[in-house]
């Protein structure tokens, strides 16, 4: 898997989801201004309660926008396997049940899943949990994330 073209997809993805979102936070309003939604007596909550939903599309579609700006901006960074994990880093890790996942760490847009060239590659930030415990170690490392019963351990594999 190419890092630029994962960086590729991502934008394409996160510009996608900016569309949908924007068509929905326009209809939102639509229907939050529309004569229907006017309250009939104190009761009557519909037009507020359009006006929050448009409200809350608006609020995402900004932070898609200020997503898609941060991987627009972004630097790719060579990695081998001696190179600490950080920002722009794929990396593979390995379950303690021998399944492999790719890992982008990203400035944004934690949670996507992308397929390029026939993987499957997930989004993470370094503030989520995995991405804390990824960052400054290097191919060969193991990380845990979780407490107690939950815990997992992850092999690193391989850093590009």
């Amino acid at each position: 898997m190419h890092k630029p073209e994962l960086v590729r997809k991502i934008i394409a993805t996160l510009n996608a989801d900016l569309s949908i979102l924007t068509e929905a936070a326009k209809t939102a309003h639509a229907a939050a201004t529309h004569s229907e939604c006017l309250p009939d007596n104190k009761y009557d909550t519909t037009g507020l309660e359009a006006s929050y939903v448009a409200q809350g599309q608006a609020n995402r579609a900004q932070d898609i926008r200020r997503s898609l700006e941060s991987y627009r901006n972004l630097v790719l960074r060579p990695f081998d396997d001696g190179t600490p994990i950080r920002l722009t880093a794929l990396v593979t890790i390995e379950a303690d049940d021998g399944s492999c996942r790719q890992i982008f760490l990203g400035p944004d847009g934690g949670g996507l899943k992308l397929h390029v060239d026939g993987e499957e590659c997930i989004v993470i930030t370094p503030e989520s949990p995995l991405g804390r415990a990824l960052l400054g170690k290097v191919c060969g490392d193991e990380v845990q994330i979780g407490k107690s019963a939950s815990r997992k351990t992850f092999s690193i594999v391989a850093v590009d």
